[in-house]
């Protein structure tokens, strides 16, 4: 459903770089948000992107 991921699943080294990008994101994005002494915002980064790929994980489970 993520045209994003959509351009890049259709290999495994696709799939590698996405995920690798995304967790580059998550992280610079974190780090932003301690260095600029936003921590509770640093920590909500880390949240939101457990709860998508739990969500995206259950879709996949439930679509098969």
């Amino acid at each position: 459903m993520n045209p994003i991921v959509r351009m890049f699943g259709n290999s495994t080294t696709g799939l590698a770089v996405n995920f690798a990008g995304e967790t580059a994101g998550v992280m610079g994005l974190s780090y932003f948000f301690h260095r600029t002494g936003h921590h509770k915002l640093e920590r909500a980064v880390s949240y939101v992107n457990i709860g998508s790929s739990a969500g995206a994980v259950s879709y996949g489970l439930t679509h098969r």
